[in-house]
């Protein structure tokens, strides 16, 4: 039982049992005796996330482990909830076709992808999870069964909600009026049914990528290609790599230039080589077998990897940020991060800035090494959530809100839009007996 009461972050939870349905009658079944006795149920998928949204605080955990169906069809896979991303992924390929998204933990459950809008390192060209839903399976807190097609309008009044002007948010229900069920179900944390199925779009695989990890001797020089690469013809991917993150992964890769300050991965759909040649300095790596790509996808990944283990070894929760600002503030809010954990602080924290510069979306992880630092880092995050919003950013942009970081809905929206959410949950699920303190505290 211990292990569905955990996330990939270490947040713990309790729960009175633990229930694995078969199928859909099951789940229904399981859903009357919760709704009956009041007892909060809790959706589990693969557990990767980072925010606690699938560790229950009490009443009953249900795991869809085995919604596994798995069917590829040309342009579409149906795909049970249980199904891991590197399942779908995997046999997309084998018919020479793939799913955009791409999250870091291929581990994740599709359920928990579409419940978290979760995006990834390709979402620079690709968006997230929400662009490449085309039909959900969903099962209401009453047991019933609504089936929705992408373009099925939601059949009652949907106040607006401010979308923050960012590339992709997962902070709450992103309503609009007129908007169809599965941009409302997509990105909602569980809380408003529990997706059991779901067609996702394919894509034809692309003739040729070529992939780099480009090494630079300062965070000024890599960002400063950043906006000059943006415009470049099949680029899919943008990832960035501070000073810090290079030092943890060399604890792996001894082959980074010992001089890197710096480094951006990326990815070019029909890649020009001589442009590369041209642009880049002569130490950097490229490729273009899939050996090496996903040699150099196990360089980006590792890097979480290290943190998640450093920060475990520590004895901590991760403290880490999600958020994301509109493209011209994109410099702004990074060179915000680096001042006000280094230079501004008497005893700078030990941390790592990664992730999707692309989009504005940088992941910064704090690695505290005592209880006042750990302090220190959740006061920190805070400050830096308000500082995006006052950019017209988003306090969460894949991974959502859960329990952990419910209360920085607070920041992004007021009183009244954050009651406008909730009277959408209390029509779906009026009793809030699903995900309860998922997105609302």
């Amino acid at each position: 039982m211990d292990s569905y009461l955990v996330d990939a972050s270490g947040f713990r939870g309790k729960a009175e049992k633990v229930l694995v349905p078969a199928d859909e009658p099951e789940l229904i079944r399981i859903l009357a005796g919760g709704a009956s006795d009041s007892i909060p149920v809790t959706i589990s998928g693969g557990r990767t996330g980072l925010t606690g949204g699938s560790v229950s605080q009490g009443g009953w955990v249900v795991s869809l482990e085995k919604f596994q169906q798995l069917e590829i069809e040309k342009g579409r896979a149906i795909v049970g909830a249980g199904v891991s991303l590197e399942a779908v992924q995997t046999a997309a390929r084998a018919t020479r076709q793939f799913y955009a998204p791409d999250p870091t933990e291929r581990t994740a459950s599709i359920g928990g992808n579409i419940a978290t809008n979760a995006s990834g390192s390709r979402s620079f060209r690709y968006g997230s999870t929400r662009r490449h839903v085309l039909r959900l399976r969903v099962i209401l807190a009453d047991g019933r069964i609504l089936q929705v097609a992408r373009g099925d309008k939601v059949d009652y009044p949907v106040p607006e909600i401010p979308l923050p002007n960012t590339t992709k948010y997962t902070a709450g229900y992103a309503l609009a009026p007129g908007m169809d069920w599965i941009d409302l179900f997509t990105g909602s944390e569980g809380t408003l049914g529990i997706v059991t199925e779901a067609d996702l779009q394919l894509l034809p695989e692309p003739a040729d990528i070529l992939a780099g990890v480009v090494f630079f001797a300062s965070d000024d020089a890599a960002l400063a290609v950043v906006e000059a690469w943006r415009s470049l013809s099949g680029l899919r991917m943008i990832e960035y790599f501070d000073r810090n993150s290079l030092a943890l992964l060399r604890e792996r890769y001894s082959e980074i230039p010992p001089d890197a300050g710096a480094a951006l991965l990326i990815e070019q759909e029909s890649g020009d080589v001589d442009f590369w040649a041209e642009h880049v300095p002569e130490d950097s790596w490229f490729a273009a077998s899939d050996q090496d790509r996903e040699r150099f996808r196990r360089f980006r990944h590792a890097l979480p990897e290290i943190v998640n283990d450093t920060v475990r070894r520590r004895g901590y929760l991760k403290v880490n940020s999600d958020y994301a600002v509109p493209l011209d503030r994109n410099l702004e809010m990074l060179a915000y991060y680096h001042v006000q954990l280094g230079i501004l602080r008497e005893k700078p924290f030990d941390y790592v800035i990664f992730g999707h510069i692309g989009d504005a979306h940088v992941h910064v992880n704090i690695l505290p090494k005592s209880e006042s630092e750990f302090k220190a880092g959740q006061d920190l995050m805070l400050e830096f959530a308000r500082h995006a919003v006052e950019l017209g950013g988003t306090v969460s942009a894949e991974h959502g809100l859960g329990k952990r970081k419910a209360h920085l809905l607070a920041l992004q929206y007021t009183p009244s839009q954050i009651e406008a959410m909730k009277e959408v949950k209390r029509r779906l699920d009026p009793n809030w007996l699903l995900n309860r303190g998922n997105i609302f505290p």
